[in-house]
């Protein structure tokens, strides 16, 4: 049975871009509108991702982020897509999302995160000389689930804030090493397939396959990553998604920048192989009209059966990210 679009959760990530010609400030301002203007539309969730020593993201210091977004807006759930773990001691994550829980009651989501979400050199300044193993992340993650709980007698590590909140943790990934820790644990899946899309469909078999059922969830919820660019035709739509075609370029080609202003026929000038790159990336991306929009979400419900779609949404121009926002949810309205 084909999947309405109308039972599909919609929400947005924002890694909070700092356009050419603008600010910090700036971007920090752009993404307190889209939040409010995401609420108006009745969007479940606003994320925030974690990025550090990359030029045009300005969202390293996520939970203040996460607490600016929150006290500008009234009910829609604001998190983290995700905090990178590697980066962070677990109590120091637990305190930080225990206040903003104890701020902002029942609004909090703590998406994590098994890569550093940066290079070797900046890792290394986060965490000093602290050695990864590939059983940190399982264990922090239990450690996190342990302080965010309701303390067991003779705890002798509280965190406080924290302790008893039990903000609804998510674990986040684009291979199938988080999809079956997710699934092992019993916690909601986000898939993310809008930059690394290659093992989308098998992590989510793995996940909904292995799924053991936990007091935080009976049955298996899955977030997938979707780029959205949407305009009245498909012709404004590609022109505006072109910005965002330049910064993907700059990510394969390791010259991260500011986000550009689009530009007639960038496509056009690149290489076959420059082409092919940037649509492997993008291969879950929605660029066009309302009817293409439609069709393209369509599409991924019906490949995916996803429970939720969360956004990303990198236009230049701040007015026509909004429209964009306002299309999908005019189409999700419509069924």
């Amino acid at each position: 049975m084909s999947q309405a679009l109308k039972d599909i959760a919609f929400s947005m990530l924002d890694l909070v871009p700092v356009r050419e010609g603008q600010s910090v400030a700036d971007a920090l301002a752009v993404s307190m509108r889209t939040a409010q203007h995401a609420e108006r539309l009745g969007f479940t969730r606003y994320w925030l991702a974690e990025h550090h020593n990359m030029a045009g993201i300005a969202s390293s210091a996520t939970a203040v982020l996460i607490g600016h977004i929150a006290g500008g807006t009234q009910r829609i759930r604001v998190g983290s897509g995700g905090v990178m773990l590697p980066n962070h001691a677990p109590l120091t994550v637990a305190e930080d999302f225990g206040t903003l829980a104890e701020l902002y009651p029942g609004r909090i989501d703590l998406g994590l995160g098994r890569a550093p979400g940066t290079d070797p050199m900046t890792m290394r300044a986060l965490r000093r000389d602290r050695k990864e193993s590939a059983e940190d992340f399982p264990r922090d993650v239990a450690e996190l689930q342990r302080l965010l709980d309701v303390p067991e007698p003779g705890q002798k590590l509280i965190a406080n804030p924290g302790a008893g909140t039990r903000v609804p943790i998510w674990l986040l990934g684009s291979s199938l090493f988080s999809a079956q820790l997710a699934a092992e644990r019993g916690l909601p899946y986000a898939f993310a397939s809008h930059f690394a899309p290659g093992l989308l469909l098998q992590a989510l078999e793995v996940y909904r396959r292995a799924f053991k059922p936990s007091a935080e969830l009976a049955k298996p919820y899955v977030m997938i990553g979707v780029p959205l660019i949407a305009a009245p035709t498909d012709a404004e739509a590609t022109y505006l998604a072109s910005s965002v075609f330049q910064r993907v370029l700059g990510i394969l080609t390791g010259a991260r920048g500011l986000l550009q202003p689009p530009q007639e026929g960038f496509l056009e000038r690149l290489s076959d192989a420059e082409r092919g790159a940037i649509a492997d990336f993008l291969a879950c991306a929605v660029i066009g009209s309302p009817a293409t929009v439609r069709a393209g979400l369509l599409a991924l419900a019906a490949a995916t059966h996803c429970d939720e779609m969360m956004f990303t949404c990198d236009i230049y121009d701040p007015a026509l990210r909004l429209r964009s926002l306002d299309i999908a949810a005019q189409v999700r309205a419509d069924g």
